[in-house]
């Protein structure tokens, strides 16, 4: 009898082993599909790396949907889609969309800075500079255009870009009449839709990351710190911009004051392949893994990656925290 329990219990432990080793699982190897939805302007990096990620574990398979960074959080917060990974473009939509119900942490990985894009095709392409951007930008028959404020961060960064405009330059009222002369059909869902409407001579200039003009090899304008975003020293002179986009509860506004383009990433806590999620990530965070492909691309990352807090590095996977460091 007692001969029989113990074969028994022999044998149902080396079904689970082999169960194990059959999935991958005893060799921490990850398998599966892979969810993340991601901000538009990290398409062209993310492409690369979900190349390289896949190279090295060929039997996950990381499925990407890009969109603005609001929109993203919102297929978890409101849609419930099957999410692993979520990267924003703006790290405060993780923290006001995200923690504490859907995520736990936000890792700070990589910045940007607003630049104007434009191309041969534009208008008074041969004339704009950095001192009179705004008045082409007011021009008859000049057709520009940003992303949605509401559904994308670098809709809301563009007006707060233009806020800061009318302090610097000292010119009161520019803010009002910049946006007088683009009508509510040059707002799209997000940043890189902008981007074939430039290509194809369908619209003269728009507002895109440095990164993203870089990866389409477009034209562009950069701006002084003071008012480009890309400037973190610059933060409390961002500040001054604020723009109001759709809350967390339909219905409901909330208001974003300006700062530096900070990029942010996390882990959904209902993530359904997290051992995928947390391979890629580690990947992702890596110097001479994501990172390297964000700065071959124009997107200077963080290295070490960041937290704001102790209590939040914490609280970060094991194989994560060396990766990164605290820092506000």
């Amino acid at each position: 009898m007692r001969k029989s329990f113990v074969f028994r219990i022999m044998t149902g432990v080396c079904f689970i082993f082999s169960t194990m080793l059959f999935h991958g699982y005893a060799h921490g190897e990850p398998e599966g599909k892979l969810y993340m939805f991601y901000a538009g302007s990290l398409s062209k990096p993310f492409e690369a790396m979900e190349k390289a990620f896949e190279a090295k574990y060929p039997k996950v398979d990381l499925l990407r949907e890009g969109s603005g960074s609001q929109q993203a959080a919102r297929k978890v917060t409101d849609l419930k889609k099957p999410c692993d990974i979520v990267a924003s473009a703006d790290y405060k939509v993780i923290d006001k969309l995200l923690i504490p119900d859907y995520a736990d942490w936000n890792i700070r990985f990589a910045t940007n800075q607003l630049v104007l894009c434009y191309t041969d095709k534009s208008k008074h392409a041969d004339q704009i500079s950095k001192d009179n951007w705004f008045d082409i930008l007011q021009k008859k028959g000049v057709i520009w255009g940003h992303s949605d404020p509401n559904l994308d961060p670098c809709g809301y960064r563009a007006l707060m870009v233009i806020q800061l405009a009318e302090k610097f330059y000292k010119k009161p009222g520019l803010y009002n009449a910049v946006l007088a002369n683009r009508p509510q059909e040059n707002i799209r869902p997000k940043s890189v839709e902008l981007v074939s409407l430039l290509q194809t001579g369908n619209m003269d200039y728009a507002w895109e990351y440095i990164s993203v003009a870089v990866q389409h090899g477009l034209k562009y304008l950069v701006l002084p710190d003071d008012i480009n975003l890309g400037n973190y020293k610059y933060d409390d002179y961002y500040s001054q911009a604020v723009v109001k986009v759709t809350g967390k509860q339909p219905g409901t506004f909330m208001d974003l004051k300006g700062d530096s383009c900070t990029y942010g990433v996390t882990l959904v806590k209902t993530a359904p392949n997290r051992e995928a999620a947390v391979a890629f990530l580690k990947y992702m965070l890596a110097p001479d893994g994501g990172l390297k492909i964000m700065k071959e691309m124009g997107q200077p990352p963080f290295i070490p990656c960041r937290v704001p807090t102790a209590a939040m590095k914490e609280k970060l996977p094991a194989e994560l925290a060396p990766l990164v460091e605290v820092k506000d």
